[in-house]
Parts: C-alpha cells; sequence; structure tokens
C-alpha cells in the first residue's frame, strides 16, 4: 500500500516538461490548442533567471497549470564549459532568440499562441507569487 502511494504521488508530482525545440511545441501547441510559454534563460550565470527557475517555474501551482494549459520551451544559454549544450541545441537556442528576444535580456519569459503570436512577455525576474503569475497567464488565455 505504501508502494502504491509513493507511484502515483510520484505520478502526480512530475515536473513540468520542457523542451528545447520551437518547432516541436508549435506542432503540439496546435494540436492540443494551447499557448507556449518560453523561458530564455543564462541557467548557470544569471542569478535572476535561477530565481525564477526555483520560485516560480518549478513551483507547484505553476507546474500544476503548465501541465494542463501551456506548452513549455525553454532556451538556456549556460556559460560554464561543463554546462555547454549539444551544438544543434545551441542552433535552435539562437534562432529562438533570433525571433523572441533580439535584445538578448535574461531572465525574458514570452507567452506566444499557437500561431507564434507574442501576448505577452515578461522581461527579468516577475517579482511575485507563482499564483499571480499563473493569473498573468490566465487571463492573457482569455482575451484571445
Amino acid at each position: 500500500m505504501k508502494l502504491l502511494f509513493i507511484a502515483l504521488f510520484g505520478f502526480f508530482t512530475l515536473p513540468a516538461l520542457w523542451i528545447g525545440n520551437f518547432k516541436e511545441a508549435q506542432e503540439q501547441a496546435k494540436a492540443k490548442h494551447k499557448q507556449i510559454l518560453i523561458n530564455f534563460s543564462g541557467s548557470d550565470w544569471c542569478g535572476p533567471c535561477i530565481r525564477l527557475r526555483r520560485e516560480i517555474l518549478e513551483s507547484a501551482p505553476f507546474e500544476q497549470y503548465a501541465a494542463d494549459n501551456l506548452i513549455l520551451v525553454r532556451a538556456d544559454f549556460p556559460r560554464q564549459k561543463k554546462n555547454q549544450l549539444p551544438k544543434e541545441q545551441v542552433k535552435l537556442n539562437e534562432s529562438l532568440a533570433e525571433a523572441y528576444n533580439k535584445d538578448g535580456k535574461f531572465p525574458y519569459t514570452v507567452l506566444v499562441d499557437e500561431n507564434g503570436k507574442v501576448l505577452k512577455s515578461w522581461d527579468g525576474f516577475p517579482n511575485e507569487q507563482p499564483e499571480a503569475f499563473v493569473a498573468e497567464i490566465e487571463k492573457q488565455k482569455n482575451k484571445h
């Protein structure tokens, strides 16, 4: 019985799935009629990026909302040699930045519809609770 509880608890608390390919994300978004949240991050050097990930994007309220409502894309730009991404992923991230983050801001988070139209963006760390962040996303969903 304890094992069953642990297995079920693990199933319901799986972290949100972030993908690195925007085209794949867009295909999923179109098939499921969901919005796409793109997070531009410097995972090993950008303090506000790390804080955003830990305090909002990895929070239970955000992950629960995202599981049902969003396709998540992370474009990471690590600097430390040990954290370097495969060349193909670097190209995907750079291409996505060219389209949605031309100024190279970090962290920078963009909510787009299934066609890639920008609905809302957050420049820097959104200084709010995860529930408020989710409410902002939900508000955009209701507008479109």
